[in-house]
């Protein structure tokens, strides 16, 4: 029974030594990609619900409570353009996520690392992530913002009754 346990023991043991080594090979950007920092205001409950779905993604985040103005300023100088705002702005290492962007639009921006400023969901549309309401859904788009402030439709969702 000791032999058994031991040979246990040292297969876990390598185990442990082999995932801690692929982590410390990985580069920084792909950890650090891991990690939103959200910026939204103590009272907008769709975007506490939008933060809990990217929480279940596996997504490790830093929620900060600012100001509307502090908010207003933080998406102006990300380079999100006026006309794309939303209730809430993350970082997601060199990329901005505006709004209620879905998470699998996310994962994709990340395998495709396009040079661009990051992705929006302008407004707030019913059924997008974080706008749920019954089984109804409005049609939206997320929006690739590029880096001179222009757009590009990245992904579209239809309406739903």
């Amino acid at each position: 029974m000791k032999f058994v346990r031991s040979t246990r023991r040292i297969a876990v043991t390598r185990q442990v030594i082999v995932a801690l080594a692929v982590l410390m090979s990985l580069p920084q950007a792909a950890i650090a990609s891991s990690r939103l920092d959200v910026f939204t205001t103590s009272g907008c409950s769709c975007c506490f619900a939008w933060i809990k779905r990217m929480r279940a993604a596996g997504f490790t985040l830093t929620v900060k409570d600012v100001a509307m103005g502090e908010l207003i300023r933080i998406k102006l100088v990300t380079g999100i353009p006026a006309t794309l705002v939303a209730c809430h702005t993350a970082k997601l290492g060199d990329y901005v996520i505006e709004g209620h962007v879905p998470v699998r639009e996310i994962h994709r921006l990340l395998d495709e690392r396009p040079d661009a400023i990051g992705l929006a969901v302008p407004g707030m549309p019913i059924g997008s992530p974080g706008m749920e309401s019954g089984n109804k859904v409005e049609a939206y788009t997320v929006l690739l913002v590029k880096k001179d402030g222009s757009t590009e439709i990245y992904a579209s969702y239809p309406a739903t009754e």
